[in-house]
């Protein structure tokens, strides 16, 4: 009985030595599989092309931006740009002793030509001042010493026309103010549109000779016993003024040896057509008789010595002579 019992003594404890291994081996941990490695690539430089001694460059174009180009606007709203500026220069404060204007003025500022204006004035730390009143070319003519403050009464002539101008002063030009009084037109006309120039006077009815030259126009006005040589050949003077010195008793009142065919100016106009080069070679000959009819003149001042002319013509027309024999011009009366 003991063999038996010895032999399954041997078999249980190499039964628990087994189980005891299989327990053991149970406990290793699990091998995870991973991806193979990968051969990294690493950068080996090469040498770079060298260009010869004779390559040509190339010429990359770049972009030509026009400074007068739209620009493009902000999606965001404005973009706010700092500008930098120079910081502000103190202004120096007024001497409050020196000479000031502290007002000049009239008592009316449109009058008709012929009556009184009452200028009114102040000028501050003086004690005497002086009025002038300047003519059409803003030249000193009439003088009047005043007080520092005070009224003035100045009469107007019935041939002011357009404005009158005043300059009052202090303290020898230190300080200066203009005052400007404008003048109504008293008169009208004679054709309209009207300038906006007011006439010297009333328009002169006057007999009128107008002639049609090739090169222009000749015309005899009788109130102003003066002839007018109006050139369209586009040299200059652009017109000429005769005094007439046509004598019916001495003169003859055409060239009997010209052309019957000729149109040539009579009388007047032919007197100064015929005695003057300039003219007879500028207008060359008339293209039609002259005709002689009942007329209108009349003239606007132009500073103080000059004038510019509306003379009426034979086809309905006003002729505008400018001053300074620069320009005439044809205006059609409405």
């Amino acid at each position: 009985m003991r063999p038996v019992w010895r032999r399954f003594l041997r078999y249980s404890m190499g039964l628990l030595l087994a189980v005891i291994l299989a327990a053991c081996e149970a406990s290793t941990g699990y091998v995870v599989p991973t991806s193979l490695p990968t051969v990294t690539p690493t950068f080996t430089p090469s040498p770079s092309p060298t260009p010869g001694t004779n390559a040509t460059p190339t010429i990359v174009p770049t972009e030509r931006i026009d400074p007068d180009a739209p620009t493009a606007t902000p999606l965001l709203g404005e973009v706010n740009i700092i500008v930098a500026t120079q910081a502000a220069t103190p202004t120096r404060s007024l001497n409050p002793n020196a000479p000031r204007i502290e007002f000049f003025t009239s008592d009316q500022l449109v009058v008709n030509p012929g009556n009184d204006i009452t200028l009114y004035w102040s000028v501050l730390n003086v004690d005497r001042a002086v009025i002038y009143r300047l003519d059409a070319d803003g030249n000193r003519t009439q003088t009047y010493n005043v007080f520092a403050d005070g009224d003035l009464t100045v009469p107007t002539r019935a041939s002011d026309r357009d404005q009158i101008d005043f300059m009052i002063t202090a303290n020898n030009d230190e300080v200066e103010a203009i005052h400007t009084v404008l003048l109504r037109c008293p008169v009208d006309w004679f054709f309209s549109p009207a300038p906006d120039d007011c006439a010297t006077g009333a328009p002169e009815e006057t007999n009128i000779t107008d002639q049609q030259m090739e090169r222009g126009r000749l015309l005899y006005v009788e109130s102003r016993d003066v002839v007018y040589a109006l050139f369209n050949d586009g040299q200059e003077p652009t017109w000429l003024s005769f005094e007439n010195r046509y004598d019916p008793d001495v003169h003859p009142e055409r060239d009997e040896n010209a052309p019957p065919e000729f149109i040539q100016p009579l009388r007047e106009l032919g007197y100064v057509w015929r005695t003057n080069d300039v003219v007879r070679n500028r207008l060359g000959l008339g293209i039609a008789e002259g005709v002689d009819f009942a007329g209108f003149v009349q003239s606007a001042p132009v500073g103080t010595s000059r004038e510019m002319l509306y003379i009426s013509g034979a086809d309905g027309t006003v002729l505008q002579l400018l001053p300074g024999n620069d320009e005439w011009q044809i205006i059609a009366p409405q």
